[in-house]
């Protein structure tokens, strides 16, 4: 049974362990913790305003994670989707209950905007917002506030009523 939570300090190694092997094995992107201090420091980062960040837990241990930082304007970035290759596809419903929890999230608190950023590599994440309702939109249309990462190529844009 997969269980989604508000990120807590216990989770913090687990979710370094999800998301660095598939930033650096499955896709060669060479970023390493140190160049993220979003993931050394997430209740500051990610948990204010409109931002949160949830984990997917399955018997406790950390599957998944999604991020929401908050941008203002109500609208925020959607930010470190991972889902552990163990728990991908529909038969786990990791990846959709954890951008469930994130909508409930953003209609609870208001948000207007979703807006994501990922790498042309991602393939299966590109179908996965497609299918869940995110436009791609070019670079230029971005809010000037939203954090482009050096390997961001292709970007979505989720409105909410």
């Amino acid at each position: 049974m997969i269980e989604i939570l508000p990120f807590s300090a216990q989770h913090a190694e687990g979710v370094v362990a999800v998301i660095l092997p598939i930033q650096q094995g499955e896709f060669d992107i060479p970023i390493t913790l140190e160049g993220q201090p979003d993931l050394k420091d997430i209740s500051g980062f990610y948990q204010k305003d409109n931002g949160n960040f949830w984990v997917a837990l399955d018997q406790g241990k950390v599957v998944g994670t999604i991020a929401l930082l908050d941008i203002g304007n109500e609208q925020v970035a959607l930010r470190k989707m991972f889902v552990a290759a163990t728990h991908r596809g529909s038969a786990h419903g990791v990846a959709a209950k954890l951008l469930d929890t994130l909508f409930a999230w953003c209609a609870q608190r208001g948000v207007r905007d979703v807006f994501l950023g990922t790498t042309a590599k991602f393939l299966a994440a590109h179908r996965f917002y497609e299918k869940n309702s995110f436009t791609e939109i070019a670079r230029e249309t971005l809010p000037a506030a939203f954090p482009v990462m050096v390997v961001d190529t292709r970007f979505y844009h989720r409105r909410f009523a």
